[in-house]
């Protein structure tokens, strides 16, 4: 069970862990060839992807609630509707995400599958075909 008193966000090195995390998944998805259809669905320039990503999960982890305060409610299905996300887009977004944590430096195994399960929750709930 994860730890209640601290949350998954300090665990992963707060501020600095998350975009650490999110700044490998972007590199990840921007040059693994599994990766190339996720990546099309996005801009050329991935700094707005990389910032809004971020935001949504310090808020996600239980840190600040930056997406909230800056967008409202992530809606993330409705977002993601005008694009084409299936069981193979899932799984190429899962094997970067995937990929980034395990370049992170997480103590607890436990902390680490619970969120990749988590991840992998949210991410099927995005697919539209």
């Amino acid at each position: 069970m994860l730890n209640e008193e601290i949350s998954p966000y300090q665990r992963l090195g707060g501020e600095a862990g998350v975009r650490k995390l999110v700044n490998r998944f972007y590199d990840l998805m921007d040059g693994l060839p599994q990766a190339a259809a996720i990546r099309a669905m996005h801009p050329q320039d991935l700094s707005s992807s990389r910032d809004k990503l971020f935001m949504f999960l310090s808020g996600w982890l239980g840190g600040p609630q930056l997406y909230m305060e800056e967008y409202g409610h992530p809606r993330l299905r409705s977002r993601h509707m005008p694009f084409a996300v299936d069981e193979a887009a899932r799984d190429a977004w899962m094997l970067c995400m995937k990929k980034a944590f395990d370049e992170m430096e997480i103590d607890d195994p436990l902390l680490k599958q619970q969120l990749l399960h988590s991840l992998f929750k949210t991410a099927d709930f995005m697919r539209n075909q």
